[in-house]
């Protein structure tokens, strides 16, 4: 089991930045892919970026490609997504996930671990 713990979301105007932040405890011995989706009211929980065990494959949603980095510090057991060049259109609720593999997945079933989230606001 491995358990992802959220931090980092808060209230942001727009054109601002935030950091989010996962931290895995558990069975991270593992080799797994990790990455970030979110879910905004009344609409599916689409994905937003995904990184591999090494970081050597990296993907992210079109909608933002350029403004959103994900990295991850496997010393520390933590994935990050700096969020630049926030809009409102990102306000939602943003969930890390992991899966013990090696490729990375673009689909929420592909995950077999999830965080509670971490609510991220962006005003206007």
């Amino acid at each position: 089991q491995v358990q992802l713990v959220e931090s980092g979301g808060g209230l942001v105007q727009a054109g601002g930045s935030l950091r989010l932040s996962c931290a895995a405890s558990g069975r991270t011995s593992r080799t797994y892919v990790m990455g970030w989706f979110r879910q905004a009211p009344g609409k599916e929980r689409e994905f937003v970026a995904a990184i591999s065990w090494s970081g050597d494959m990296i993907d992210y949603a079109d909608s933002v490609k350029g403004r959103f980095t994900i990295f991850r510090d496997n010393a520390k057991n933590t994935m990050y997504l700096q969020m630049n060049s926030l809009k409102p259109e990102d306000t939602a609720v943003y969930y890390c996930a992991a899966d013990p593999r090696l490729r990375i997945g673009l689909t929420a079933n592909e995950y077999a671990y999830w965080g509670q989230g971490t609510q991220v606001t962006v005003s206007s």
